[in-house]
């Protein structure tokens, strides 16, 4: 529960304390990420491959890249020393990156730089005027229904800088996804210039919290707590809830064309053949939470732990074998470079070789 608890802490922490300008205090959303020899050996929750890039990105802004699959990093330059949670690279040269108090960032250079494109301040209020256009036009429902959403809405916009998003998914360079606590979403299709909240559009009434988007086939799937599995439905342009047989959390999703994947706490798996009308349990050989996961190749996934154990699949997550660290730490994030495994964790990124 190591990494779960890391997580929920660091949730925690910027709820407790979100930004606000004192005497003598810095907002971390106007303050640049300090430039440290060390910035890859710290905290670091996401991974994502810009082209051959791997960069990884975690605490107090800090971003770093790696051009020879993991051997060597450089620090990128970020305009803010939030935490940052995930990335999303859809082509080699543009990316997007977000985490706590609300942050959203963009680089067209494969990761080196990093500019602001949302924050928690703007996110609350913009998020709030979308719903109430939509409550004017007799859009969320009947009048209950958007009574409660447009107190929701309000009083999230009321609280400011202090909900972080969770995970960010782009289709490609225009179209994405960004999700976090409380059920926030909001989708781009102009590459971020704009965003559209679709906090209405989920099958969420109880506003669980959304760890992880991803696009596995022609689907997008949403994981999060108490089991919840949601995918696009495109014709009504909303996020359906699919029936799983598990009621814990799923941090994350991963999976190929035919086949997607869903994992969580306890050394939970799901897999799906049917596009999420069926799961079937997965045997991981694993106790402890299953924090990150990709796809590569045509059939392979790599699924990573909280003990920092490698579980690796060239069957579309049928079946998984274990690569057990020789000095466990815990970990959050996996990408594939080349023929080596990327994981990044509590301790930086660690880079071995795939088999």
């Amino acid at each position: 529960m190591l990494m779960f608890s890391i997580r929920r802490a660091l949730a925690a922490l910027a709820f407790a304390l979100p930004c606000v300008s004192v005497a003598g205090f810095a907002d971390v959303l106007d303050t640049p990420a300090s430039m440290s020899p060390l910035a890859s050996r710290t905290l670091l929750n996401g991974l994502a491959m810009a082209g051959k890039r791997v960069v990884a990105v975690g605490q107090r802004g800090h971003i770093v890249y790696s051009d020879d699959n993991g051997t060597h990093w450089q620090q990128a330059t970020v305009p803010v020393s939030s935490d940052l949670v995930a990335v999303s690279f859809p082509t080699p040269q543009q990316g997007w990156a977000v985490g706590h108090d609300g942050i959203v960032l963009h680089t067209v250079d494969g990761g080196a730089s990093w500019s602001i494109q949302m924050d928690g301040r703007r996110m609350g209020p913009l998020m709030l005027a979308q719903i109430r256009a939509r409550a004017a036009k007799g859009e969320l429902g009947d009048q209950e229904q958007t009574d409660k959403l447009v107190e929701e809405a309000g009083r999230i916009a009321a609280q400011g800088a202090e909900n972080p998003f969770l995970d960010v998914w782009f289709a490609d360079a225009k179209h994405g996804f960004i999700v976090g606590a409380f059920n926030l979403i909001f989708e781009t299709t102009d590459g971020g210039q704009t965003w559209t909240s679709w906090f209405d559009r989920t099958e969420n009434p109880d506003r669980l919290h959304l760890y992880s988007v991803r696009g596995v086939g022609a689907d997008v799937y949403i994981t999060g707590e108490q089991g919840l599995v949601l995918k696009l439905d495109r014709d009504t342009g909303r996020f359906r809830a699919l029936e799983t047989p598990y009621k814990g959390t799923f941090f994350g999703v991963a999976g190929n064309a035919g086949t997607v994947v869903v994992y969580g706490l306890r050394g939970n798996a799901y897999r799906s053949t049917d596009a999420g009308a069926h799961w079937a349990q997965v045997d991981t050989g694993v106790q402890e939470g299953i924090t990150g996961g990709t796809s590569f190749g045509a059939q392979s996934l790599a699924l990573v732990s909280q003990a920092g154990t490698v579980l690796l699949s060239s069957d579309g997550g049928e079946h998984f074998v274990t690569q057990r660290p020789a000095k466990p730490s815990p970990a959050s994030a996996v990408a594939v470079s080349g023929d080596v495994i990327v994981t990044a964790g509590a301790l930086g990124v660690n880079a071995r070789a795939l088999h």
